[in-house]
């Protein structure tokens, strides 16, 4: 039980205004900053539809209404209690041996202008004269005209909904037969109809004897500040669940994409030296030998995985196949269709398609795929017998030619983005390679599309490198440290003699 009150200072003497005046001062200052946060949070939250800005801005709309409880429990502590309420708790101490201690939410009534949201109103039942008191803002909280008169004990829990009553119960005959405070949440519904949801505290004022006086309580309205709780909770799990499928899918894939691209790194060459060290000679391996390097690139957030594609492939006529390329999108989505598209190229290549008609069927299998997409291809069919290269591209950056010290862009054939046309027709162009020449096959994410000179700037270095995975290096890192949006491949090709 609490103390008594001490003799020097009365319990109606209001604390002195300096701190409190300070303190409401930073209180307001803090109030014009959530707000300021609220409303650029709301705003980004509104246009972009993330969960995570969802649940900052339910946070700020927390943060808002605590400072707003906040600022009225300070003007109420500045204010002190009304002069009726004064006078009522003057009487109720000299009839009692042990004072009352209110709640710290009863230090004083909320203002008038006080929203129903943030009501707070105060009560009290004598059991000595049955009598019932409730401040103004008890009425309005539960709806309820002075003139209809204050509810007694026994006819408040006719105001709660029926699951909560048994709380109220419990928390009342714990404090009347224990002497326990209360401080307990329920949910009432006023005479109009609204569900609200109502903190109560309270203790019971003891007479000489030590009996049971009266009950003092204090009641808030804290629906908008539940509400708001509850929509952190609600955005917060929302934002972790999105947040776990993300890292599934981001996961699934990585894995798709690795399980898909060439498994080798570093240099690759056609023919494969291990064939030749087992000492079955080729005729068509005499001349044309590819060396063959290629890279990966994600993006800078590396979270983005999309469906950009290199390959490599000895044709079964002895010619070779090399094709990079690309679809919009992330994810497994874009990852599942690349491995479709990027399967479809291998097949058809070992056919015998030429690069040409390999395009037209792509973009009627990406025309007629499920999950609309675009995508961009170049594809390459090089015979090391005559040092020639038939190519077609969809809507795909050029492969770039180094030779001596120098590089060009070759001009593309008439191809149209995959997905874009049905039935487009793609053309298809042919060059004669040189030895020494060198290959270069990017996607756009490679360098700011059309832009190619930084690439083309690296002639000198090509022409000193000793194989393709030094050109590699070279390509990294010209381009490969700076911030990039999307992921990017790069595949070279060094002609040999």
């Amino acid at each position: 039980m609490p103390s008594p009150l001490p003799a020097d200072r009365s319990a109606a003497e209001p604390p002195e205004s300096g701190p409190v005046d300070a303190l409401i001062s930073q209180t307001q200052r803090l109030r014009g900053g959530i707000d300021a946060v609220r409303r650029e949070t709301a705003a980004d939250a509104e246009r972009s539809g993330d969960p995570q800005l969802r649940w900052q801005r339910a946070l700020c709309e927390l943060a808002a209404h605590h400072a707003e409880n906040l600022g009225e429990h300070l003007g109420q502590l500045r204010q002190g209690l009304p002069a009726a309420e004064l006078a009522a708790a003057g009487a109720a101490g000299a009839a009692t041996l042990t004072a009352p201690r209110l709640p710290e939410q009863a230090v004083g009534q909320a203002p008038p202008a006080a929203p129903a949201g943030g009501r707070v109103g105060s009560a009290e039942w004598n059991f000595l004269t049955d009598e019932v008191t409730w401040s103004e803002e008890l009425f309005e909280l539960f709806g309820r005209r002075p003139e209809d008169g204050a509810l007694t004990l026994d006819e408040l829990p006719s105001c709660l909904l029926e699951e909560d009553r048994e709380l109220l119960t419990a928390l009342v005959t714990d404090c009347l037969v224990d002497g326990k405070p209360i401080d307990g949440e329920f949910r009432i519904v006023s005479s109009g109809g609204s569900l609200r949801t109502v903190h109560m505290m309270g203790e019971p004022v003891l007479d000489a004897d030590g009996c049971t006086a009266s009950m003092w309580a204090v009641l808030r309205d804290v629906s908008e500040l539940r509400r708001s709780q509850q929509a952190v909770h609600e955005t917060r799990d929302s934002a972790q669940r999105r947040r776990q499928i993300a890292q599934t899918e981001h996961r699934l894939a990585v894995e798709l994409q690795e399980a898909v691209l060439p498994p080798w790194r570093g240099s690759l060459r056609f023919p494969h030296e291990e064939k030749a060290a087992r000492g079955v000679p080729d005729p068509r391996d005499a001349v044309g030998a590819l060396d063959l390097a290629a890279h990966y690139l994600p993006s800078a957030t590396s979270s983005l995985v999309g469906g950009d594609w290199f390959d490599a492939m000895r044709l079964p006529g002895g010619q070779t196949l090399l094709t990079v390329g690309g679809l919009t999108g992330h994810g497994v989505t874009a990852t599942s269709t690349m491995a479709m598209l990027l399967g479809a190229v291998r097949g058809m290549a070992v056919s015998g398609a030429e690069p040409g008609p390999l395009m037209g069927w792509l973009n009627h299998l990406l025309d007629a795929s499920v999950q609309p997409a675009l995508g961009s291809a170049v594809c390459c069919r090089y015979d090391p017998a005559t040092r020639t290269m038939v190519w077609a591209q969809a809507g795909h950056p050029a492969p770039l030619l180094f030779r001596d010290g120098t590089g060009r862009r070759l001009l593309p054939p008439e191809g149209a983005l995959l997905g874009a046309v049905s039935d487009a027709a793609y053309a298809q162009a042919e060059e004669a390679l040189r030895p020494g020449d060198v290959l270069l096959l990017h996607t756009d994410g490679l360098t700011a599309r059309p832009d190619t000179g930084r690439l083309l700037e690296l002639a000198p270095r090509f022409a000193a490198a000793k194989n393709a995975q030094e050109c590699v290096r070279a390509v990294l890192e010209e381009c490969g440290g700076r911030e990039r949006k999307d992921d990017a491949c790069v595949l070279i090709a060094c002609i040999g003699s």
